[in-house]
């Protein structure tokens, strides 16, 4: 189950999440938490879903198919949370996913300061894995991240909040390749791998927690399933179409092979 916010584009929220889960085979069910109006340039407008809604689709969907694993998305307001926090609580999953959304590839911010604090406060302790991006992960720990050494740093600060697993993915570095920190209190691994030069990355953020969501559901490791939802992005990068002005989508039916030519 996806518990995010709806990206009128296609290219992220929502709309990604249902194409990811779907592409590696398995079911995907939604909890919307906001409307957003954008394009590849950016947001235009945020309507939000009203609390006991989100709540009926995460309960009342539950009921009659228990999710294997829970992705939580856009959360852009305290009480949002806090909904979010008592239906967890009610279901009872123990795989969940938090990809703290909280700035839109064009620069919109999707989430507020309170927000913010309550997240940092009572989430990140709930969930199994925690992904922020690198100016995510500055913001959740208040420090600056220049290097993977800062990466690492601000993944042992995230564990002294609470956090169970972290994966700071280093997109935002400036290098030729790409380093993404796994860490929990045991293990430490960087995923290394080179880096793709486009600005077609709109969506990778959830599409990459939505996949590590679907691996770790099928009863991978937390580990193995960052390994391979971050070879499952990469190639969707490598193979993105190309739309819009902006920053535009990946390719997220890079897992299937299509040898039809559409005319």
């Amino acid at each position: 189950m996806v518990i995010a916010g709806s990206d009128s584009s296609g290219g992220a929220g929502i709309q990604a999440d249902i194409k990811t889960i779907t592409a590696l085979g398995s079911y995907a069910m939604t909890a919307i938490t906001a409307v957003t109006s954008q394009n590849t340039t950016g947001v235009i407008s945020i309507l939000s879903i009203p609390p006991k809604e989100i709540t009926k689709q995460i309960e009342f969907t539950s009921q009659d198919i228990k999710p294997d694993a829970i992705k939580i998305g856009m959360l852009h307001s305290v009480e949002v949370i806090h909904t979010v926090l008592n239906s967890l609580k009610k279901i009872n999953v123990k795989k969940i996913i938090l990809d703290p959304v909280m700035v839109a590839k064009g620069g919109t911010e999707l989430i507020n300061k309170h927000s913010i604090k309550i997240l940092k406060s009572k989430l990140i302790k709930k969930v199994s894995l925690i992904t922020p991006n690198i100016p995510e992960a500055e913001i959740l720990t208040r420090t600056k991240i220049y290097s993977v050494n800062d990466m690492l740093y601000a993944g042992k600060l995230l564990l002294k909040l609470g956090a169970s697993n972290v994966l700071i993915k280093g997109g935002h570095l400036k290098s030729n390749v790409m380093q993404d920190v796994f860490i929990n209190k045991k293990e430490l691994k960087i995923f290394k791998n080179n880096k793709i030069n486009t600005k077609n990355t709109h969506g990778t953020g959830c599409t990459l927690s939505s996949a590590i969501a679907t691996y770790y559901s099928c009863g991978k490791t937390l580990k193995k399933s960052c390994e391979m939802a971050i070879k499952y992005v990469n190639h969707s990068i490598g193979t993105g179409p190309k739309y819009g002005k902006g920053h535009g989508p990946i390719n997220h039916l890079s897992t299937l092979n299509i040898n039809k030519k559409f005319k």
